[in-house]
């Protein structure tokens, strides 16, 4: 039924339009800023950076966005009104605006979706904070004209709140009056004391714990340190972006030229940022930027949301001097930033595998671009993709080929286990050559430390009669049997199931727990070396918060002999006591169809044979693999980082991957295989055809093809590859065909830009 148009009274007439327009982008993949009405009442209150609430979609449904600017201008459509500013203060300035503007253009997403990514949850929620109500006394002056009458107990907090002429926590003023809180609302209603409220932070308890005043003093540096810090020094002296690519073998000290750094831009007045990989954020590193600079905020995931909060919040005040931190420092709100340092540039964790798919290595570069700053990205095994910037100028190249006080690098022994003899007909995780490798350095009072990159008991499960491998019912996946739980375990979804005694598919008892997991390798270690403390680190074994810390302190204290575990005890690690490194099974993640296989797998090798010959006693590594002969596990075992690079790279150039071309991949998944394969054939023919047509960028399309790991979360996955010589063509033929194709019910499709996991 219509609704009849009616003639106003002027009692009814139509307010006046707003004067202001706000600019708002959402939480959604939407490439676009709706236009919202601002309420002359909220006109003082709305500001770029803060967060709106309006009504989005259809219905009256309200949303939270992000207000990224503010205009006069009236748009040539009707406008909804906002409906509340949540923020008494913008959570983003400027810099930071344009970075994330960036950053959806680039990895093709909506900004509204970084944003909801850059802003930490506490803070959005405002977590660590809570409304106060405080009470002081009215002067005298404004009183009534009339002296109201006043009970017994309002008296006694009269004349307690007049003589001590404080402002109290209104709950604090009732228990110390011995009164309700009826009492002191009495008095602020006949005009006797004041009443206001305010939003209180609880600080994290770094923030207010007490600092020694020992201060740690610079180390001497060396010829190289020195040669290295010279253009540095000159970098932050005469300002501006400048990228600097730090290439340092294991021990080095490639830590006491970024302290050197920091300190410099410290006197200027400025911030740094730190990146380090997660597991780097251990005691020692943080103690050794503590030890050189006043004020350090550590932000890492075990936070809580009200710690990462109050971080947040004492950074923007500039409260803080460094920031140290994972993948997420990279957006911490600095004012006057001078300097961002990125250690362990190679690792994989800068990587984001979510929404919006970033690197924090190269977010890290934009901004210093945009902020004008020096920037040092510092590895003994770069990636190629910064080895190659190095060689064609886009950063420039500092070298350290030799340890602080000359120490030599450890030697590698490499243990071609097809030649290892077996133990009773049985192999075991150890061979004879690396148990007595063992031995010799734990009689001569060292410590060991044993590298497997796969965790649980039983890596596969199956059935030799059939042949049948237990697997996941949601993923495409093997389970792996885990003794401590008895369980079989999903390592991608988390499902769990009770282990079998006999094959679910054939119903053969024969069944067989094979391969090696972490667990495994301690139960093994445990038997052969009696007496001995044996420590696991793995995400099985560190999941509480502090067992890191815990861990590594017993070990670097000696009450630890043999620390074993995954990759987590690979990296960053500085234990002088450490005389030999013992890698389990250097072919684990060698032959995975993944074209940065050899590359992760030589720095894994490089990076773990850094953990030992850091103190006097020297030491060793050594190395069990099936395949020696691979170039990757060869030159790890020379530490010849520059050769494997070069020959790396000319298996990128010949077969186009990066850094010789840019690349996307896209999944498409759905719970439908054959509709999720339908529309990835599809999409990958719009592409095809884009890129065919006169004048159109050169582009290479791969695939569509299964995913390796077909199905992830009840999800079948198909992907494919789209590449260009040119970062500027892939993102414009991007944008051209996803712009105009629309996947059906049921069938999502993600974009990863400069893809790490191409599992």
């Amino acid at each position: 039924m219509s609704t009849p148009f009616l003639f106003p009274d002027a009692a009814d007439a139509p307010a006046p339009l707003p004067t202001l327009f706000a600019e708002i982008v959402f939480d959604r993949p939407l490439d676009s800023a709706y236009t919202y009405a601002v309420p002359d009442h909220l006109a003082q209150a709305i500001g770029i950076g803060k967060r709106v609430e309006c009504s989005f979609g259809k219905g009256t449904r309200n949303t939270a966005g992000y207000c990224i600017g503010i205009t006069a201008l009236a748009p040539h459509y009707a406008t909804k009104p906002i409906l509340s500013v949540l923020d008494d203060v913008a959570l983003l300035d400027e810099p930071l605006l344009k970075l994330t503007r960036w950053m959806a253009d680039y990895y093709l997403c909506g900004w509204g979706q970084v944003l909801q990514s850059v802003l930490p949850a506490g803070v959005r929620e405002k977590a660590g904070t809570r409304n106060v109500t405080f009470i002081e006394a009215m002067p005298k002056e404004e009183w009534p004209a009339i002296a109201p009458g006043v009970s017994a107990k309002q008296k006694q907090v009269l004349e307690f709140v007049q003589h001590s002429a404080e402002v109290f926590e209104q709950n604090d003023l009732a228990k110390q009056c011995d009164v309700g809180l009826g009492v002191i609302s009495g008095l602020v209603s006949k005009g006797l004391l004041r009443k206001s409220k305010e939003r209180v932070e609880r600080l994290p308890a770094e923030l207010t714990a007490e600092r020694p005043e020992k201060r740690d003093s610079p180390h001497e540096m060396n010829a190289e340190q020195l040669a290295v810090w010279k253009p540095i020094e000159e970098a932050i002296d005469t300002g501006g972006f400048h990228a600097f690519l730090l290439h340092g073998v294991t021990g080095s000290g490639k830590t006491e030229v970024y302290l050197r750094a920091i300190e410099k831009v410290l006197a200027q007045g400025k911030e740094a940022i730190v990146l380090v990989p997660e597991i780097s954020l251990t005691p020692q590193t943080i103690e050794r930027f503590r030890g050189r600079c006043d004020s350090v905020a550590v932000l890492h995931s075990h936070l809580s949301d009200a710690d990462r909060a109050g971080y947040w919040r004492h950074v923007a005040g500039g409260h803080v001097q460094v920031v140290v931190g994972a993948r997420s420092a990279v957006f911490a709100p600095t004012r006057k930033l001078g300097l961002i340092v990125i250690d362990e540039e190679h690792e994989t964790s800068f990587k984001q595998e979510s929404t919006p798919r970033y690197h924090a290595r190269d977010v890290a570069i934009m901004r210093a671009h945009l902020q004008g700053v020096p920037i040092i990205l510092g590895s003994a095994t770069p990636t190629l993709e910064s080895w190659h910037s190095a060689h064609t100028g886009k950063y420039k190249l500092l070298s350290m080929t030799s340890r602080v006080a000359n120490r030599p690098m450890p030697k590698v022994k490499v243990i071609d286990l097809r030649n290892e003899a077996k133990g009773q007909g049985k192999r075991f995780a150890i061979g004879p050559t690396m148990e007595q490798g063992m031995k010799d350095a734990l009689a001569a009072g060292g410590q060991v430390i044993l590298l497997l990159n796969r965790r649980g008991y039983s890596t596969h499960v199956h059935c030799p009669s059939c042949g049948h491998v237990a697997q996941c019912q949601h993923c495409d996946l093997g389970l792996t049997f885990h003794r401590a739980k008895a369980a079989l375990v999903c390592h991608y979804c988390g499902w769990e199931t009770a282990p079998q005694m006999k094959c679910s598919k054939c119903g053969d008892a024969s069944i067989r727990y094979q391969g090696l997991g972490t667990e495994k390798l301690q139960a093994e270690i445990e038997e052969r070396f009696p007496g001995k403390v044996i420590q696991r680190m793995d995400s099985d074994t560190m999941g509480r918060s502090g067992s890191h810390e815990r861990a590594f302190d017993s070990f670097r204290e000696g009450r630890i002999d043999i620390l074993l575990g995954t990759q987590m005890i690979a990296k960053g690690l500085d234990f002088p006591n450490v005389t030999l490194v013992g890698v389990v099974n250097a072919d684990v993640g060698l032959h995975l169809p993944d074209f940065r296989a050899a590359e992760r797998t030589f720095q894994l090798l490089a990076q773990v044979a850094g953990r030992t010959g850091r103190g006097p006693k020297g030491g060793s590594v050594m190395v069990q693999t099936y395949t020696p002969e691979h170039p990757c596990i060869a030159l790890a075992a020379n530490h010849d980082y520059i050769p494997f690079a070069k020959q790396e790279l000319s298996f990128r150039k010949e077969h186009a991957y990066p850094p010789y071309q840019r690349m996307a991949r896209l999944i498409v998944r759905s719970e439908d295989a054959k509709a999720a394969e339908t529309f990835a054939d599809q999409l990958a023919g719009s592409f095809k055809a884009a890129g065919q047509r006169p004048n159109a960028a050169k582009v290479r399309i791969l695939g569509p093809a299964e995913c390796p790991v077909f199905k992830l979360h009840d999800h079948f996955r198909f992907h494919f590859q789209v590449q260009s010589v040119h970062s500027g063509h892939l993102h414009s033929l991007l944008r051209e065909v996803l712009a105009v194709s629309k996947p059906p019910h049921g069938v999502e499709f993600q974009i990863d830009v400069d893809p790490y996991n191409m599992l």
